[in-house]
């Protein structure tokens, strides 16, 4: 552990001076220390640096960093070197160098679909079948959101009381997976952009947060939610805590079961935590009267949440995924790895994200498919779904309702059907019926891709992931690290160095009975029923597109 004396004596090597009497001395470089890296040692530094700090450093200027090892030097250090090296090395690099680029928070969310050569389909109303218009909302959302939802501009302001709780943990780390790369001794080079350090442990929080601020802002005194595996309820609690609202969560009794510690986020951050299907809402009363034993769904939950929001003047509803707000929020993640690729001379030619709902997928994708729409890049974007709730590789392109009770607008989206349950996988947050409608508009557009893969192989790549990168992740990244791990064994075939880019979006620390599930060989494959996908299709209104 590093020592520093206190800095009015530091100690220089032949005295003690008092920083506010005395100049240092100017520091002189060895004629031999002025070497230069060669490009791919830069970036080698330059994905080593981002592990210890969300905004990545340039290593070009290879001079500094010899002058701040002669001043460091200066310093009463009692550690071995290897520490230095790898840790306060770099946080120094950061604290001294004001010339160095560094990647900043993005002030602006952005909206791709101000750059879509044909817009998305809009949202219909549930009893009409007329377009939605804001006042339909009302009851849902606050007005900014819905103004938000309904945007064609290009770029958002972010709020600066948003930006301020971002700073807690963003900028996110970009991370070279060198030692993945070297377990699957493949000529890949992967990178992950790592969303767990937030306080909740995941993605979430970059919308929780702008969301119950503009509920805070139009003096809301409630908001209420439905989550899978519990992370986006968490992130609505801790972003409640902060903004002094209520907190109701609806949670998916599959996933309110096997994560308990979840729930106790969320109770700590001031939540109440029911599981769903319940007997609090006339939607949980009819699902548990035709299975009382119901594993639940994210369909289930949202039913359950809205009818509380719907019924109550000052509580609204928020949701984790899906519409357009949400995506919006979460680009923050893209925009941000776009300046830290750039920063590190490199561009991805395959992105790959897990979907389910498709926030954290839309998040990491949407800039990038912006630079492709643009001519910049010409990147591979592929989504990674669980195969037993595969709405984009086995759904319908459809108008359907977004929860299972039909309170929802319709919105045409890749969808099982509304009132599909999936088995209860271990991934929660990818039990969704359907797939954001922006996301399957930008499928049928052809600018993404998608594959389904089993658990087993996730948790297995889990496994190769956990024990060479140190991170363990929670479920659901472990479909686009399972299919990472497919590409990069294939570019050992075939001897291609492509730059594989995936979406980290969240720690596994609250999912560990899942890991033992699996180390234990109890852990089985599930997958959708043909004939319980065709009855639930069978549900899906007939609307002329």
């Amino acid at each position: 552990m590093l020592c520093f004396e206190p800095l009015e004596t530091l100690k220089t090597p032949n005295s003690y001076y008092n920083l506010q009497q005395q100049q240092p001395k100017k520091l002189e470089l060895n004629p031999e220390e002025e070497k230069e890296l060669n490009p791919e040692e830069e970036k080698d530094q330059m994905a080593t640096n981002s592990v210890f700090f969300g905004n990545p450093v340039p290593s070009s200027l290879a001079t500094r960093g010899r002058v701040e090892k002669q001043w460091l030097r200066h310093f009463s250090v009692r550690t071995k070197p290897m520490y230095l090296r790898l840790s306060n090395v770099y946080r120094a690099r950061a604290a001294l160098g004001a010339d160095l680029k560094a990647v900043e928070i993005p002030r602006q969310w952005y909206n791709l679909i101000a750059d879509l050569p044909v817009k998305p389909p809009p949202y219909l109303h549930p009893k009409t079948l007329e377009p939605i218009k804001p006042e339909d909302l009302y009851a849902l959302f606050p007005d900014e959101l819905i103004k938000q939802e309904a945007s064609t501009e290009k770029f958002i302001d972010i709020p600066d009381e948003v930006l301020d709780v971002y700073s807690l943990w963003r900028p996110t780390p970009l991370i070279r997976a060198k030692r993945l790369e070297k377990l699957l001794d493949t000529p890949a080079r992967i990178y992950y952009k790592y969303e767990g350090n937030s306080p909740a442990g995941s993605h979430k929080p970059n919308t929780a947060i702008p969301q119950v601020w503009y509920n805070a802002q139009q003096g809301i005194k409630n908001v209420v939610t439905e989550t899978g595996a519990g992370q986006w309820g968490s992130s609505l609690a801790f972003a409640c805590s902060l903004f002094g609202l209520g907190c109701e969560v609806w949670q998916v009794r599959a996933s309110y079961d096997q994560k308990p510690y979840r729930r106790l986020m969320m109770q700590t951050w001031g939540a109440k935590v029911h599981p769903s299907p319940s007997n609090i809402t006339e939607a949980g009363r009819k699902i548990l009267q035709m299975d009382p034993s119901s594993p639940g769904s994210l369909g289930i939950a949202i039913s359950e949440a809205v009818e509380i929001a719907a019924t109550n003047a000052d509580t609204k509803y928020c949701l984790g995924s899906v519409l357009n707000h949400v995506l919006l929020h979460q680009t923050v993640i893209g925009e941000e790895c776009l300046k830290q690729m750039e920063a590190i001379g490199e561009t991805p030619d395959l992105i790959i994200g897990c979907t389910g709902g498709g926030s954290n997928f839309a998040g990491l994708s949407f800039p990038f498919i912006r630079e492709k729409l643009n001519g910049k890049i010409n990147p591979i974007i592929r989504a990674v779904e669980p195969t037993a709730c595969p709405s984009l590789t086995k759904g319908v392109y459809a108008y359907d309702y977004g929860d299972t009770a039909g309170m929802t607008p319709l919105m045409k989206m890749h969808t099982l059907g509304h009132d599909f349950i999936p088995d209860p996988i271990h991934a929660g947050g990818l039990r969704y019926h359907g797939m954001a409608p922006l996301i399957s508009h930008v499928y049928e557009l052809g600018y993404m891709e998608a594959i389904a893969i089993p658990q087993t192989e996730c948790f297995q790549g889990a496994i190769q992931f956990a024990r060479s990168e140190g991170l363990i992740p929670a479920p659901e990244p472990t479909h686009a690290i399972a299919a990472t791990i497919r590409e990069a064994l294939r570019c050992r075939e075939t001897g291609e160095s492509k730059v594989i880019l995936t979406a980290m979006c969240g720690h596994g620390h609250f999912d560990l009975p899942s890991y033992d599930k699996y180390l234990q060989g109890n852990m089985v494959d599930l997958s959708f029923s043909e004939e319980k996908i065709q009855a639930s299709l069978a549900n899906v209104p007939q609307v002329l597109a």
